[in-house]
């Protein structure tokens, strides 16, 4: 029996571990679709790409914490509230339940007050606390294991400087075996590498320090690649696009489907502002990031980010047209219509007034929708998140917004409008209905 039981666990050892290598073989790390091979960072020898950019090399390291905290987008997930930040309670939907982000404000009784450095490193690189217990990967220290100690305990400075939070962490609801955190034990064995950050020698500068912002920092991934049935990222079609409750769209150099046709001033323009003229807003989590993070990024380091994704190989998606319709006919009797009413009107009583029959608004082209991917999604996943939980832009000349629509129109209004907007201005029309909606408004991360 004993030698049996041996036999066995030896089974399992290596089951384990081919499964591991079997993993790092097939599914590449995030930048191992480029030409080259990577260095330790000591062994860089040109400019070094993590860090601040230079106009903050010489500041105070709460100045630098405080950059890097924006590029590393830690306030989306952890304030509610602008005037309690980065006090945590953000609901997170799961298939399986909800996670709230935590308290990381400097209070010693509910925040990270009483971590040491090597608590934070843990942490951001690891996912364990300070007892030992395991994160869950909606905190991404998948990626910001990527990321230097020296940057990490930057943004540890930074946050130790805002106003301690007295704010009980709110108890996730998730249900078994998932709310055994134990596991992760498993989880981050296969898919966190617990490695810095390493150049490739062989590209420039520019995309080196684009591939730090992306990777270590902002972790673009997150949200724009798929993952696989573990949750994990699948690296092997990276950055083409991933849902859950938003539609992350295609971000490789695909032309149809991705953003391979679009400029880099329109790249640019959409990652500092929101808005790419003809190529749409951003709403949602991407507005977010955008107000939160990549406003307050260096002219320099959106360079930079263009520069690295501009190089991801394109991976199509097919689930999105190729093309992206024209603007609709002026006229609300011309043009594509789907054959329930209730969409059109609901679109011309809400709608109307600001994105026009043709979808090129009138008042705002932040507001104009013609020629958008979102519209173009035959899933119209995001045109239902927009209509049931609004939008704000900030830009030069004020905030612009649309109104929240989730409490005044039912699923099956909503449902119709989308179906409506998706038909007149997209290439195919979606088909949704209320039990989609009321789906989508369960994962709505607010």
């Amino acid at each position: 029996m004993r030698m049996l039981s041996t036999i066995l666990a030896t089974i399992a050892v290596v089951v384990i571990v081919g499964a591991v290598f079997a993993w790092k073989i097939f599914n590449p790390g995030p930048m191992a679709f480029a030409e080259g091979s990577t260095v330790a960072l000591a062994d860089y020898h040109a400019t070094d790409p993590t860090g601040v950019p230079a106009a903050l090399a010489n500041a105070d390291v709460v100045k630098r914490g405080e950059y890097l905290a924006r590029a590393a987008d830690c306030m989306a997930c952890h304030t509610v509230s602008r005037d309690r930040l980065y006090a945590g309670g953000l609901p997170l939907p799961l298939p399986f339940g909800t996670l709230y982000s935590t308290n990381i404000t400097p209070d010693k009784e509910t925040g990270i007050g009483n971590y040491s450095d090597q608590d934070f490193l843990n942490a951001v690189q690891r996912g364990i606390r300070p007892d030992g217990t395991r994160l869950y990967p909606a905190m991404p220290f998948p990626s910001y294991t990527l990321m230097t100690d020296a940057d990490a305990l930057a943004i540890k400075a930074y946050l130790f400087s805002v106003p301690a939070v007295h704010a009980e962490n709110l108890p996730n609801t998730l249900s078994f075996p998932f709310n055994q955190r134990w596991l992760m034990t498993f989880w981050s064995a296969f898919f966190n590498d617990n490695a810095r950050f390493r150049p490739n020698p062989a590209q420039s500068a520019e995309w080196n320090r684009g591939a730090y912002l992306a990777e270590a920092l902002a972790h673009c991934g997150e949200c724009h690649t798929p993952r696989n049935l573990a949750f994990a990222l699948d690296n092997r079609n990276k950055f083409s696009g991933s849902v859950y409750g938003w539609y992350a769209f295609n971000i490789t150099s695909d032309k149809g489907t991705g953003i391979g046709a679009w400029g880099d001033d329109e790249l640019r323009d959409y990652l500092s502002t929101g808005h790419a003229s003809g190529r749409g807003t951003a709403a949602g989590p991407m507005g977010e990031a955008v107000d939160d993070s990549f406003t307050y990024i260096a002219s320099a380091d959106i360079h930079a980010l263009v520069t690295y994704v501009r190089s991801v190989p394109p991976v199509v998606s097919p689930d999105l047209p190729a093309r992206l319709a024209p603007p609709a006919p002026e006229s609300p009797k011309a043009g594509n219509a789907t054959a329930d009413a209730l969409g059109k009107r609901v679109f011309e009583g809400a709608c109307v007034s600001c994105h026009d029959w043709t979808g090129v608004s009138q008042l705002s082209p932040l507001a104009t929708i013609a020629g958008t991917r979102g519209v173009n999604d035959r899933t119209a996943t995001n045109v239902v998140q927009i209509v049931l939980s609004g939008t704000k832009r900030h830009t030069p000349e004020g905030v612009i917004s649309m109104p929240a629509f989730g409490d005044a129109y039912s699923d099956t209004e909503i449902a119709a409008v989308a179906n409506y907007v998706t038909a007149r201005f997209g290439v195919e029309h979606s088909k949704l209905t209320d039990k989609d909606v009321a789906e989508l408004r369960r994962q709505a991360p607010h």
